[in-house]
C-alpha cells in the first residue's frame, strides 16, 4: 500500500499491519465529515486567490458526488488506498486530473484529521443529546405514574426507609439532567476548528481560518495552531467522561432493575420475551438486557481512563498513538446509544407491583417516622 510519507522503500507486511490495525474500517465513519471539510477548504482557497471560480465549481461538484455515494452506501474504501483522505482525492483526481490535487492546498494530514474527528464527535454529542432527552421524558412520565407507589428504601442493602417509585423513576430522571451538563461542556470543548493549524505549527498561506470557522459551523477556533494538535486526545477524553457520566447514571439505573427484579424482591417485571430462561431450569426469567447493559456501561466508564493512559506522557504535536483513540471511542458511542434505546424500550414495558408492602418484612419501615412523630409531639 502507497503512503503519503512513503521515503523510497516498502514497509514489510507485519509492520504495515501493525501500525493500520483497524483504522480504515474506523475510518468510513469519517468519509462524510472529511468531504464536508474539503467544501469549506476548497471555498475558502478560492476566496484567497489559490483557486479560481471554474476550479471551485468542478471541485464542489465533484465532492458533493463523492457525499452522495457515501449517503448512499456506495462509497468504499479501495485495497491499495492508504485512507479515507486520499480516497477522496483519488477520486477527485480520477475525474479532474490535477485539479484534484489541489484541495489538499494549505493543510495537512494533522488539520484534516482534527476537523473529520471534531465534526463526527459535534454529531455523535448532537444524537447523544437526544437519547438522553428522549429516555429522561420516559422516566419523568413514569415519575409522575407511579408517585403514589410505595417502594422500599434500602441502605447497606437493607430496609431503611419508605420511598416510592415515582421518586425512583424522578431521581434517575435528576441524574440524566445532571448529566447534559458534561455533555455540553464535551460539545463545548470539541466546538473549535482546527482547520489551517496544518501539523500544528501553521503555514506561510494566507488562509482565512474564520472563513472556513463559520463554513462549517463552529462556535469558534483554536487560535493558536500548537493549540489545535493539543486538543487531539483533550477533545476524546472530554466526550468520554460525558460518555461516563451518562454510563454511571444507566449503569445504577439497571443494577437496580436486576436487583428489583429478583422474586427475593419482586418489586417490578418485565414480559417474557423481554427476559431470557435457562437450559435447565424452566421458572427463570433472567434480567439479561440488563446485565448486558450494565456491563456496556462498565465499559463505557472504563474510555476515559485508556484514553488518559495513551495520551498522558505525550509532549505535544503529532504522534501515531492518537490513531488509537478512534478504536476506543468510536465503539463507545454505539454501545452508549444500544444501551439508551434499550433502556426506553425496556421502561415501555415495565410492570410494577403495587402491593410490596404487604410483605411483612417491611413492618420495621415506618420505624423512623414513628420516632419523628413522638419527637415532634
Amino acid at each position: 500500500m502507497p503512503t503519503l510519507w512513503n521515503k523510497g522503500t516498502q514497509a514489510t507486511k507485519l509492520v504495515e499491519e501493525f501500525t493500520v490495525c483497524g483504522d480504515r474500517q474506523l475510518d468510513m465513519a469519517l468519509a462524510e465529515y472529511d468531504v464536508i471539510g474539503s467544501k469549506a477548504h476548497i471555498k475558502m482557497l478560492e476566496n484567497i486567490g489559490l483557486l479560481d471560480a471554474g476550479e471551485l465549481a468542478l471541485l464542489d461538484n465533484g465532492l458533493d458526488e463523492i457525499l452522495a455515494r457515501i449517503k448512499e452506501g456506495r462509497f468504499v474504501l479501495e485495497d491499495d488506498v492508504e485512507d479515507i483522505h486520499s480516497q477522496v482525492e483519488l477520486l477527485l483526481t480520477r475525474r479532474l486530473g490535477d485539479i484534484g490535487k489541489k484541495i489538499h492546498s494549505g493543510r495537512s494530514r494533522n488539520d484534516q484529521v482534527l476537523v473529520d474527528i471534531k465534526l463526527f464527535l459535534r454529531d455523535e454529542l448532537r444524537t447523544f443529546r437526544q437519547e438522553i432527552l428522549d429516555l429522561f421524558g420516559v422516566l419523568q412520565e413514569l415519575s409522575e405514574k407511579y408517585k403514589d407507589v410505595l417502594l422500599p428504601g434500602y441502605t447497606h442493602e437493607q430496609i431503611a426507609m419508605p420511598s416510592s417509585f415515582g421518586m425512583w423513576f424522578g431521581a434517575y430522571a435528576e441524574s440524566l439532567a445532571e448529566d447534559m451538563y458534561m455533555v455540553a461542556g464535551a460539545y463545548k470543548v470539541v466546538d473549535c476548528n482546527p482547520l489551517g493549524s496544518a501539523a500544528g505549527y501553521g503555514n506561510s498561506f494566507p488562509l482565512d481560518r474564520a472563513m472556513t470557522t463559520k463554513e462549517l459551523g463552529f462556535e469558534t477556533l483554536d487560535f493558536n495552531s500548537i493549540a489545535a494538535q493539543l486538543s487531539r486526545g483533550k477533545c476524546e477524553k472530554a466526550v468520554a467522561s460525558a460518555l461516563g457520566g451518562v454510563a454511571l447514571t444507566l449503569g445504577k439505573f439497571a443494577a437496580d432493575c436486576c436487583m428489583y427484579m429478583c422474586p427475593n424482591f419482586g418489586f417490578i417485571s418485565f414480559p417474557s420475551e423481554l427476559t431470557t430462561g435457562s437450559s435447565i431450569m424452566p421458572h427463570k426469567k433472567n434480567p439479561d438486557v440488563w446485565e448486558i447493559m450494565r456491563g456496556h456501561c462498565n465499559r463505557i466508564m472504563a474510555c476515559e481512563n485508556e484514553i488518559s493512559m495513551l495520551c498522558g506522557n505525550l509532549h505535544q504535536g503529532y504522534h501515531r498513538e492518537f490513531q488509537l483513540l478512534k478504536d476506543v471511542l468510536f465503539p463507545a458511542f454505539d454501545e452508549i446509544i444500544s444501551c439508551l434505546t434499550l433502556c426506553d424500550f425496556m421502561l415501555q414495558h415495565i410492570r410494577i407491583n403495587r402491593d410490596i408492602l404487604a410483605d411483612p418484612k417491611y413492618d420495621y419501615l415506618f420505624t423512623v417516622e414513628d420516632v419523628n412523630r413522638l419527637v415532634l409531639q
